[in-house]
């Protein structure tokens, strides 16, 4: 981070806490390592040196610590990410904090690094995750309360907030965290699974709204239905309703990360997916349920798009694009969410106000 210049600037104190705090004292014994195709057991008594490797691989790489079902379903996330949320969190000393998603309380130890102690809560759904984590940061004389529950509820008990942090991913922002928040207090949470935003609770307690900060893929909230991963359930096995010529180039599908921000805001429940082979860039899209899209590049260096269900994604998936390109290409930094009262929920670009709108999905 400090050769790629990556230290915000703006919250000396960050770097601070890192250095008292390293990453690896917040690390459990067994970590899970992505072989390809599942995650292994990596051990520390076992294996030393590949441990100490998957707990710093780089700023950008997240360690799993828990698996379930086959799925990764906590972490501690990549440095980078927390370094970057941590300074879009503006947080103050003395400011009372809340935090959901406890982990492996590397991320509640910084808090209380900057706020002082007994101002930092934290809240973790998994007992037996809680349970550790509080042992972690007794350890490092970290004044935090653990509490046992369900982060969507927010922590009413030591309500109103300074600032409150979310360390997974959400669709939707839950109206407690914006109730349990002052006026004037700053939310910052995952959304999308692809970057963070910090909202800013309205003077009259009835809003929260603010900008895209930073760019990521995060864990979703437990309970995330993962039907929504699963492509070949949807595709099944049978012949295309559908199938047409498709003039983009689907790269920009693999590394123009603006766009895919701005079709995930414009296509909420449509998961995207890219492969290469010999003929170049293939794509897939589902909606989780019953309608698909496969777009493949040919030899002859034409791109057909199959389609099958209700739905014509690829169509959606054009219509959204081309959006974007009419608005000139916007950079997700571009975009922002306002969650209010009403149960009303819609991102925006450019401008909260007369800037063009999408609903977030529902819960």
């Amino acid at each position: 981070m400090e050769r790629q210049a990556t230290w915000p600037v703006r919250s000396p104190w960050i770097r601070e806490a890192v250095d008292v705090l390293p990453r690896h004292l917040f690390a459990p014994d067994r970590l899970w390592h992505w072989d390809g195709h599942a995650y292994v057991p990596l051990d520390r008594a076992g294996d030393g040196s590949r441990w100490a490797d998957e707990v710093y691989a780089d700023p950008d790489a997240a360690a799993v610590t828990q698996v379930t079902d086959g799925r990764a379903s906590s972490s501690l996330s990549c440095q980078g990410v927390v370094v970057d949320m941590l300074d879009s969190l503006l947080l103050e000393p003395g400011q009372r904090t809340l935090e959901l998603g406890t982990g492996t309380g590397w991320n509640a130890a910084l808090l209380a690094y900057r706020t002082g102690p007994g101002r930092v809560t934290s809240v973790e759904v998994d007992p037996a995750l809680a349970s550790v984590a509080g042992k972690r940061l007794e350890a490092v004389a970290a004044d935090v309360a653990v509490e046992v529950g369900d982060g969507t509820a927010g922590w009413e008990h030591g309500a109103p907030y300074d600032r409150v942090i979310s360390t997974y991913a959400v669709d939707r922002v839950p109206w407690a965290w914006v109730a349990q928040t002052q006026p004037g207090g700053r939310i910052v949470t995952p959304w999308g699974r692809l970057g963070h935003v910090a909202l800013t609770v309205a003077d009259d307690g009835r809003s929260a709204s603010g900008w895209v900060q930073g760019l990521a893929q995060f864990m979703p909230a437990r309970g995330t239905d993962h039907s929504y991963d699963d492509f070949t359930a949807v595709r099944g096995d049978g012949p295309s309703d559908s199938q047409r010529g498709w003039a983009r180039d689907l790269t920009p599908l693999r590394n123009n990360w603006h766009l895919l921000f701005a079709l995930r805001v414009a296509l909420p429940d449509v998961r995207i997916t890219t492969s290469t082979n010999a003929d170049g860039v293939k794509a897939r899209l589902h909606e989780g349920t019953s309608s698909w899209a496969e777009l493949s590049r040919r030899s002859d260096g034409t791109t057909v798009a199959h389609q099958g269900g209700p739905r014509r994604l690829a169509d959606e998936l054009e219509r959204a694009w081309e959006v974007w390109l009419d608005m000139g290409e916007p950079d997700l930094y571009d975009y922002g969410l306002t969650v209010e009262s009403t149960g009303d929920q819609h991102a925006w670009a450019v401008d909260p106000e007369s800037g063009p709108r999408w609903p977030a999905p529902e819960a």
